[in-house]
């Protein structure tokens, strides 16, 4: 099932059921003829975007007066444009890592289409989004201590757990980007991230253009160990030659991409 099919059933999905006031779970696994556990990742995937509620073997509109309750904020377009931009990296069958944040998590958006993907991550919010994506990709969970200031599971067993692995690609943010010394972060608990990078053959940073040449004290992960750099174009010309000159290959994206 491609990206573009899954789109249209589930904006025909919420079409019925503005005609009608009710569907069904069989009744849309019998009309779009496919899975019932298709048709509920379908309506759990539109429930997060407040497109309907959920009730037992089915689903029913949002009412009128919880409709501005539910308005979450979308994914900015310059997230969007570097989660694009970091896709073209993944290839079918391609054992990943993605790092907990809002900028990875964009990424999912963006993978729906994948074959075979391996998906190992740290954060509860994108494992449960990988759940709803098609073909649904292999996940695997780190485990380890829950850190709240991060939202991710930490620590030695979640370290352990990566290193019984080895890994195509690291997808990670960062809090800042010191153009001398690498990521930064607020977070005190590194040692997760530089794991991270140790198993896996690629290491992609996403990160805002804001970002770039923002200073925070806690390192994350040197120059040494980063092969690419996602970033928009607001980056400005003399950090995108200091990065290019480290040997970074830069790949700058730009919200006008489809």
């Amino acid at each position: 099932m491609s990206k573009r099919n899954t789109q249209q059933r589930r904006h025909t999905i919420v079409t019925l059921l503005n005609e009608q006031g009710e569907v069904t779970v069989d009744e849309l696994s019998q009309r779009f003829e496919t899975s019932e556990v298709t048709i509920r990742k379908d309506l759990t995937a539109l429930e997060k975007n407040g497109l309907l509620l959920r009730r037992y073997g089915g689903a029913v509109p949002v009412p009128s007066e919880m409709v501005a309750e539910n308005a979450g904020e979308p994914i900015s377009k310059r997230k969007q444009a570097l989660a694009r931009a970091a896709a073209g990296r993944v290839r079918d069958h391609n054992r990943i890592i993605i790092d907990s944040g809002s900028t990875t998590a964009a990424l999912l958006g963006e993978l729906g289409q994948k074959h075979g993907l391996v998906v190992m991550t740290n954060s509860l919010n994108i494992a449960n989004a990988l759940r709803e994506l098609e073909p649904e990709p292999t996940l695997l969970m780190t485990g380890g201590t829950w850190d709240p200031s991060s939202e991710s599971f930490q620590g030695q067993v979640a370290e352990q757990v990566l290193r019984s692995y080895d890994f195509d690609q690291l997808f990670i943010g960062a809090d800042g980007i010191d153009l001398e010394r690498g990521t930064t972060t607020f977070n005190e608990l590194t040692g997760l991230s530089r794991v991270m990078a140790e198993v896996a053959r690629e290491v992609v940073v996403m990160v805002e253009s804001d970002k770039i040449g923002r200073k925070i004290p806690n390192m994350e992960l040197p120059w040494g160990v980063i092969h690419t750099l996602v970033t928009d174009d607001g980056i400005a010309k003399e950090y995108q030659q200091q990065l290019e000159h480290k040997g970074i290959n830069l790949i700058i994206a730009t919200d006008t991409e489809e």
